[in-house]
C-alpha cells in the first residue's frame, strides 16, 4: 500500500497541499480530479519525492520513503509526467530506460532487461513499433509508449499525470483500458484526469480534491450521489445504466 499522511508541501514558500491523507493500494485505479490549481499533480511529485514535504510523511508499504534512496524509490513508483518531451530515440530505447531503477554500475542492460522491455511492448500491443523512433508516432501510440515505458520499470505503482491529455476520444478509452487492466493485474494505479465521464466510467475509486485538500474519496456511484460535483466544478452529471453496461456524461 501506498500512503500518504497528513502530507503538506508546496513550492518554496507557497503551500499547495494541506494535511492530505490517502492511501492507493494494489490492484486498484484510483482517479484523482479537481479543479485547476487543486493540487493534484503536486501530490502525485510529493508521493515520488519530486518536491519535499513540509510535514507529513509518505509510506510504501508501511516503511517511510525517507529510508528509501531515490533508486530504491524509483524501484517501487512509476511516475509519468504531463507535457513529456519527445526525445531522440526508438520506443524500445525509450523503455530501456524504465530499467534504469535496477541496474547497477556500470549501467550495462541484461537479457533480463531487454526481455522484460520486450514483454512490455507486447502487453501494450506495440512490439511492432520498438524500432520506430518516437518523433513518428501518433500521441496515442506515443502515449502507449510511456506507458510501456512504466510497466517496463516493474514497480508495484504507476502514478499517471493527466495520461489522456492531448489524445483523442478513441485513444482516450483505448488508453484507459489498458491503465485498468494494469490494475486488474496487480498494479497500484493513480491517474490525474480532467475528463470526469471518463474517470467516473473506469476507476475503481475516486478521489476529489479542493484547494490542496482531499475532500472525499470513495468508489464512482459513491461520489455520484453527493452533490460535490456540481459544487467543486460547477457542473452535473448523469448516470445512464443499460441492460449490459453503464456510463456517465455531463448533464447539459
Amino acid at each position: 500500500m501506498l500512503e500518504l499522511k497528513n502530507i503538506c508541501a508546496g513550492y518554496g514558500k507557497r503551500q499547495i497541499l494541506k494535511d492530505v491523507s490517502i492511501f492507493f493500494d494494489k490492484s486498484e485505479l484510483v482517479t484523482v480530479i479537481g479543479p485547476n490549481g487543486s493540487g493534484k499533480s503536486t501530490m502525485l511529485k510529493a508521493a515520488m519525492g519530486i518536491i519535499p514535504l513540509i510535514s507529513g510523511e509518505v509510506c510504501i508499504d508501511g516503511e517511510n520513503t525517507n529510508n528509501f534512496s531515490r533508486q530504491q524509490t524509483a524501484q517501487k513508483i512509476a511516475y509519468l509526467s504531463q507535457g513529456k518531451n519527445v526525445p531522440d530515440m526508438t520506443v524500445s530505447q525509450l523503455c530501456l530506460h524504465g530499467r534504469f531503477p535496477h541496474l547497477s554500475y556500470p549501467r550495462r542492460y541484461t537479457e533480463k532487461d531487454k526481455s522484460i522491455v520486450s514483454s512490455a511492448l507486447k502487453q501494450l500491443g506495440i512490439s511492432a513499433l520498438a524500432n520506430r523512433p518516437l518523433s513518428s508516432l501518433s500521441g496515442g501510440m506515443r502515449q502507449n509508449a510511456y506507458i510501456a515505458l512504466s510497466l517496463a520499470q516493474d514497480t508495484d505503482y504507476i502514478l499517471l499525470d493527466e495520461p489522456t491529455s492531448y489524445l483523442d476520444i478513441s485513444h482516450q478509452l483505448e488508453l484507459m483500458k489498458t491503465v485498468k487492466t494494469l490494475a486488474k493485474q496487480g498494479k497500484g494505479v493513480v491517474a490525474v484526469l480532467h475528463d470526469l465521464p471518463l474517470a467516473f466510467a473506469f476507476s475503481d475509486r475516486i478521489a476529489v480534491m479542493k484547494d490542496g485538500e482531499i475532500i472525499a474519496t470513495g468508489p464512482p456511484k459513491e461520489i455520484y450521489r453527493q452533490p460535490l460535483i456540481r459544487e467543486v466544478f460547477g457542473v452535473e452529471l448523469d448516470y445512464l445504466e443499460q441492460e449490459k453496461s453503464y456510463r456517465y456524461k455531463y448533464k447539459l
